[in-house]
């Protein structure tokens, strides 16, 4: 039986070359892209997200390390350190298994980090499974008939009865699935080709739960965009809300050569003084995007006191709230600066400054747009003592 105190781990298998679902560069089937987002990142949320789950480790293929990062970016602080994985997938598994086996879980859901489809339920399933035995099958009846060929021809019917498709995740006590796969490593000519299997194998019980049909595994290139025209058409169905947020900022000119404003360094006789660059365009940009979702701002996420952000450029604070916005399920629409200053004029830099955005957030130019005013000599910034930027955000949320 499961203990309150017991702890439970996902290991997420994202090894696999998945030649028939790459892109036409190479790129492996779990980080292209489906509904907006890497195959990858998508089901790492459904984990992350989960109560019950403590700790998430992640196998990945030795040449696969900059997509990974790219994709799991939004859940670092949740993920423990990547692991490489093996030529098959009981190698990379298991060496999973001995990566988590320092952080003392009790029971761990091995999962196919190809089935992004994988939700709660599902996985509260699995784990529940766990109580009397020690795996855990979620899976579904075969319901269509199933035929024996050879050489293009049929040359048999298979009884379906008490047939099931096996999905993921499967779960395990750790000890016991450890030491099968352990074990199994000894065999180097089996080839097991799920977790459930090596259980078998080893002489361990394993339950069968009640799987998902929308559990699907995404295998081929016609698969990934079934996915991604069904997630687009979700997304665009479901309810959504807008939201607009604000953001203001100023900062002091000191003495320099160049200001950096929304991204762009221009030539100047003075500079902007502040913690990080003082970029005050992306500051006052950040602080609208997190008013979308009232979440703070700048400062909050982003302290002056920590010397972690002294000198660094401010797309690192824009990027972060734009993350925090896609993790909610969010579109940003349009983003809007104005900036007042005397001097330098922005014309010149006003498309660069829109490109600069564009890319940190992920948008098209045309859903950036930068403005500028003087403020006739009046002021502060009419006296060339300091620079200061509104902004707005508009937002989409579920």
């Amino acid at each position: 039986m499961r203990g309150p105190n017991m702890r439970i781990a996902a290991l997420i298998v994202a090894a696999g070359r998945g030649a028939r679902a790459a892109t036409d560069a190479g790129q492996p089937k779990q980080y292209c892209p489906i509904g907006g987002e890497a195959m990858l990142t998508r089901t790492l949320g459904a984990f992350v997200s989960h109560p019950q789950i403590d700790d998430i480790l992640v196998v990945i293929h030795p040449d696969d390390v900059p997509l990974y990062e790219a994709a799991s970016s939004s859940f670092a602080g949740r993920l423990l350190t990547r692991v490489k994985g093996g030529a098959r997938r009981q190698d990379s598994v298991r060496a999973g298994l001995e990566a988590l086996r320092a952080h003392g879980p009790d029971l761990v859901l091995i999962h196919d980090a190809a089935r992004p489809f994988v939700d709660a339920d599902l996985i509260s399933r699995v784990i529940a499974g766990l109580d009397d035995q020690a795996g855990a099958l979620p899976c579904l009846l075969v319901t269509d008939t199933l035929k024996r060929g050879e050489a293009g021809r049929i040359t048999g019917t298979v009884a379906r009865d008490a047939l099931w498709r096996a999905q993921t995740p499967q779960g395990f006590k750790f000890d016991e699935i450890l030491a099968a796969h352990r074990k199994a490593s000894e065999y180097l000519a089996r080839e097991f080709t799920d977790d459930a299997a090596v259980a078998e194998w080893f002489g361990l019980d394993v339950a069968l739960v009640e799987g998902s049909e929308h559990n699907r595994k995404l295998t081929t290139v016609e698969d990934l965009a079934i996915a991604d025209q069904m997630l687009r058409m979700e997304r665009d169905a479901s309810p959504m809300t807008i939201r607009v947020g604000t953001g203001y900022d100023v900062h002091a000119l000191g003495p320099g050569d160049a200001v950096i404003l929304c991204g762009v360094s221009i030539p100047h006789s003075k500079k902007l003084v502040g913690h990080s660059d003082a970029d005050v365009g992306l500051h006052a940009l950040t602080d609208a995007l997190l008013g979308t979702i009232a979440d703070g701002d700048i400062g909050v996420h982003f302290p002056p006191s920590d010397d972690r952000w002294r000198g660094v450029s401010s797309d690192i604070f824009l990027k972060a709230a734009g993350d925090k916005i896609k993790e909610r399920g969010g579109e940003i629409v349009h983003v809007d600066v104005t900036l007042l200053c005397e001097t330098p004029q922005i014309g010149p830099h006003r498309d660069a400054m829109r490109a600069f955005i564009a890319e940190a957030l992920g948008l098209e130019i045309g859903q950036v747009s930068i403005k500028a005013t003087t403020n006739e000599g009046l002021g502060f910034v009419g006296r060339s003592e300091g620079i200061a930027a509104m902004a707005t955000a508009t937002v989409k949320l579920p």
